[in-house]
């Protein structure tokens, strides 16, 4: 094929995502920080927070927000989310609210159902992930093993457009996605490690959030 009928692959619709990866430091700052909290019986209680999420697991508690300041936390989420906006075509962000933070203690067997979230934006990032996730039901099958996957899912399978994104938790890594995304984690077998996430509601600027002015 000519440089002149050079085929350029191009993706006009449907919304991004980010993926970034968090400092060594960061991730041991927060890793102390929960593992501060769930020995405190009084702490985790008064942050409990799964009352008000979809999750079908063990322990779910909002991060105080001190620590979210002081602990480069928020620093960390701006920054990534101002460059993915800005790559997205969003220039003119000036404005980063976080709503609410909160970590996720998910051990085997447990799940989230398919969600969404509030606010504007939303992210999820990992801060331990078992050794394995164990096998599944069919592990000599040419089946995908899903086990311990977020599954990011958008509009409806089509020619050329998928409709899901399958995401393999790595400790360090961030994802950062629109509110109104739905998302699902599957359940996980064979271990009595834990798969710890970290996420978050947050709004930018209402003017260019809310493109058609109402």
């Amino acid at each position: 094929m000519s440089d002149n009928n050079k085929i350029n692959v191009i993706k006009p619709f449907g919304p991004t995502i980010a993926r970034v990866k968090m400092s060594i430091e960061l991730i041991q700052i927060l890793n102390e920080y929960v593992d501060k909290i769930i020995s405190n019986e009084e702490k985790i209680k008064e942050l409990n927070h799964g009352n008000k999420l979809a999750g079908s697991v063990t322990q779910e508690f909002k991060l105080e927000e001190e620590f979210i300041e002081s602990s480069g936390y928020k620093k960390f989420l701006s920054e990534s989310v101002f460059e993915w906006l800005k790559m997205s075509g969003l220039t003119d962000i000036k404005d980063f609210n976080i709503i609410s933070s909160w970590i996720v203690r998910q051990f085997e067997n447990e799940y989230n159902p398919i969600h969404w979230h509030g606010g504007h934006i939303s992210g999820v990032g990992y801060l331990k992930v078992p050794s394995s996730f164990g096998e599944t039901a069919q592990p000599d099958s040419t089946k995908n093993n899903q086990n311990g996957n977020l599954e990011l899912i958008y509009g409806s399978r089509q020619f050329l457009s998928d409709a899901s994104f399958s995401i393999t938790p790595e400790v360090g890594y961030f994802y950062f996605f629109p509110h109104y995304m739905m998302h699902t984690v599957y359940p996980f077998n064979r271990t009595k490690e834990e798969r710890r996430s970290i996420s978050f509601n947050a709004t930018i600027d209402e003017k260019s959030y809310n493109v058609y002015g109402n």
